[in-house]
């Protein structure tokens, strides 16, 4: 397995096949069938994310290791128009695109650690870890 899984995103194939490949990336980095799930899920509400408001974007996965602790991390990043108030933007509800507003939101409650980075005009930049 590579230490890294890094992936273009710019179609609804692109997504589903990263989806795909971090179930497998995640079993393989040692985790179990559930929660192997659960980070699939994270990487596909993030790349339906970079589709739906930048149109493109990348997400990578890869191995981590932190005081003897192992897991997986997700950076998913795009050049799009960015979000204007990242405090509501992870209120359950909240969504400036006409989605139900979970996504964020869910991604934060399913992963160990989460961070989010974004501006207008500058971009979004999610980061987020599961540990085993």
């Amino acid at each position: 397995m590579s230490a890294e899984l890094r992936r273009t995103i710019r179609s609804e194939t692109d997504a589903s096949r990263t989806v795909l490949e971090a179930t497998l990336y995640s079993r393989e980095a040692g985790f179990g069938e559930a929660p192997s799930r659960i980070i699939a899920t994270a990487v596909s509400e993030l790349t339906r994310n970079i589709l739906k408001y930048a149109g493109t974007g990348e997400l990578c996965l890869r191995k981590v290791k932190d005081f003897g602790r192992r897991g997986v991390e997700i950076e998913a990043s795009d050049e799009g128009p960015g979000i204007r108030d990242c405090d509501a933007a992870m209120q359950d509800h909240y969504s400036s695109g006409g989605t139900l507003g979970l996504g964020l939101p869910g991604v934060k409650r399913m992963m160990d650690e989460f961070s989010l980075e974004s501006a207008p005009g500058e971009g979004t930049r999610v980061t987020a870890r599961k540990w085993i």
